[in-house]
């Protein structure tokens, strides 16, 4: 039964009633793909849901793959990807590859007839990502761009209040971070995957920007600082009522803070004299029951993703509904258009 007024930092796909909690105990054999740093830190996390049984991992040199067998306790390894994906065992696989073979890997998997999860970026342009989603569709099977960030609690919270209308109309969104996928998804986040950007401008390369124009009312400012660099690593999210801050790291934040004048009052410092609107602040600790030595910013939250990927497959859906296919691509198409414009 869904609950009638569930908590705004409740998964989408179980405040929508499309799914229900429970449903991370749904059993699901992973298969991974790719023995890198990411693909560790995901199996760790992945561990954790109840539902979820690492049966495999294969890497393109069988001692790789059965070394991080062996360190992750996992029972099979292949030397092979095709091997892996036709194997019977597996059901689902994660691609955790580099960016350039996302396409080739996930097309792979998928037409063994396998449910995909691609880490972010879902490939190198909203042309091949398109071509993934139609063959995934014609299987049957889930694909799923991996954009951790949406399943935070913290992000659910804020995807909730824009909803709800109580920032009043989104008109600005600022977002930043040094891969800028991270910061792009910022703007279908504020505006919905509806929104259709008139006009995109990029420049920078070590250091860029761009300016996202929906129309003559909404702007996304989003800025990649570089790596080596004290960037400030939060979202903005302003409206004409109020503002909500993702707090650092704004990528995967613990935490929000929700700035609402008094009923009534004028959302300007410029108006109240200088007196700023009252803050609410929000913290969503990271699940403690998840271990990963030397783990990322926050990456114990890949813990949310998969869960949410249990529910949905239980459901029978083939995209979870806080990062699905209109999202993916919005996301892919301003992708190519900006590294287009700063690369060239």
């Amino acid at each position: 039964m869904t609950d009638s007024n569930p908590a705004p930092s409740t998964p989408l796909d179980v405040r929508l009633g499309l799914t229900s909690a429970g449903d991370v105990q749904h059993k699901l054999r992973w298969g991974i793909l790719g023995t890198g740093r990411i693909s560790a830190q995901w199996v760790l996390s992945l561990r954790e849901v109840p539902g979820a049984e690492i049966v495999a991992v294969a890497a393109r040199e069988e001692e790789r793959a059965r070394t991080f067998a062996d360190t992750y306790d996992i029972p099979d390894a292949y030397g092979s990807y095709e091997a892996m994906c036709a194997s019977p065992d597996v059901d689902i696989i994660y691609v955790g590859t580099i960016t350039r073979l996302h396409k080739e890997h996930s097309l792979l998997a998928i037409d063994a007839g396998k449910h995909v999860l691609c880490e972010k970026p879902l490939a190198g342009t909203g042309a091949d990502a398109r071509e993934m989603y139609t063959a995934a569709e014609a299987k049957g099977v889930l694909l799923q761009d991996a954009m951790w960030t949406r399943f935070f609690p913290a992000v659910e919270h804020a995807r909730a209040l824009i909803e709800s209308g109580v920032i009043g109309e989104v008109v600005l969104t600022q977002s930043d971070f040094f891969d800028p996928v991270y910061a792009i998804q910022a703007a279908p986040l504020a505006f919905g995957a509806d929104a259709k950007p008139t006009k995109v401008t990029a420049s920078g390369k070590r250091g860029g920007a761009a300016i996202v124009e929906y129309g003559e009312e909404q702007t996304a400012v989003l800025t990649f600082p570089p790596f080596l660099s004290e960037l400030t690593e939060v979202t903005e999210i302003i409206g004409t009522k109020g503002r909500i801050t993702l707090q650092q790291p704004g990528h995967c934040p613990t935490g929000i803070t929700v700035r609402i004048p008094p009923e009534n009052g004028v959302p300007s410092r410029y108006r109240t004299q200088n007196a700023p609107a009252p803050a609410q602040h929000f913290e969503y600790p990271l699940p403690g029951h998840v271990s990963i030595p030397g783990a990322f910013p926050n990456q114990h939250g890949f813990l949310y993703q998969a869960e949410a990927v249990h529910r949905c497959l239980a459901a029978g859906l083939t995209v979870c509904p806080q990062y699905n296919k209109k999202e993916s691509l919005h996301v892919m198409d301003l992708l190519t258009e900006i590294t287009q414009a700063r690369y060239g």
